[in-house]
């Protein structure tokens, strides 16, 4: 006979474990405990008397159920600890890409203060993984192979870190706007990246050769920048591009 090894054959266990000793139905003990061990020589024995066998019957599905349980923990704690070591990959690992998503906003300090909070939270819930991450680590090489009760706390904190610092990007990297008043969108701040690029390579030709058609291009990108930098500005005034 096959082995039922299933979380809806486990929960059967538990409920007749968890039925109060006189209400329990010992005929479906010693039925549960022989789809455990396919033992039928066991099984005829305990149905000559399932009340009188009560107390083995309990015990060893009991005994079952510990160890079921046990392997069910084990297997959630490595399921965990692969979905650890792949946010490790890609945030914890320095230039993943990922540890800092697409950065401070260029629009950052028009944002709302809840907005740009965010973006420090963010900063602090990163280094709080790596902390947990090292200390996960250094547990492992202490104790090998690291108990999965020990574990279990670091690879929940990690995970449930990870969750927030996702859900703080979203918010942030799409943040338009708040009480009807739109801040930059997505699109606005692509469009002001690609502007500060694209007056980069024109004022390099405008210092060569000044016309009023480049310069016009120039005002223009410039127009489109959002919170340009001191540096940009000084560069055309010192081209005399900006006033």
């Amino acid at each position: 006979m096959q082995i039922i090894m299933n979380q809806e054959f486990t929960k059967s266990l538990q409920d007749w474990l968890n039925t109060p000793a006189e209400q329990r139905d010992y005929a479906q003990g010693a039925l549960l405990l022989l789809r455990l061990t396919g033992n039928q020589i066991m099984y005829r024995n305990l149905m000559a008397n399932p009340k009188r066998n009560a107390q083995f019957i309990e015990y060893q599905l009991q005994k079952r159920l510990n160890y079921r349980l046990q392997k069910l923990t084990h297997e959630q704690v490595e399921e965990m600890q692969s979905q650890v070591n792949v946010i490790a990959k890609k945030v914890l690992t320095p230039n993943s890409g990922d540890n800092f998503k697409q950065g401070k906003r260029d629009d950052h300090d028009q944002l709302p203060d809840e907005i740009q909070a965010l973006y420090v939270e963010n900063l602090g819930i990163v280094q709080k993984m790596r902390e947990l991450h090292l200390k996960l680590r250094s547990l492992s090489l202490e104790n090998a192979p690291c108990p999965d009760s020990e574990r279990y706390p670091f690879l929940k904190e990690l995970i449930a870190l990870d969750k927030r610092l996702h859900s703080n990007w979203e918010t942030y990297d799409h943040y338009t706007g708040t009480d009807g008043e739109a801040v930059m969108a997505a699109d606005a701040r692509s469009e002001s990246k690609k502007a500060v690029r694209l007056i980069n390579l024109a004022k390099g030709r405008y210092a060569k050769k000044p016309n009023e058609e480049l310069k016009a291009q120039i005002l223009a990108l410039y127009g489109k920048v959002i919170n340009p930098t001191d540096k940009l500005t000084a560069d055309l005034k010192d081209l005399g591009i900006l006033e």
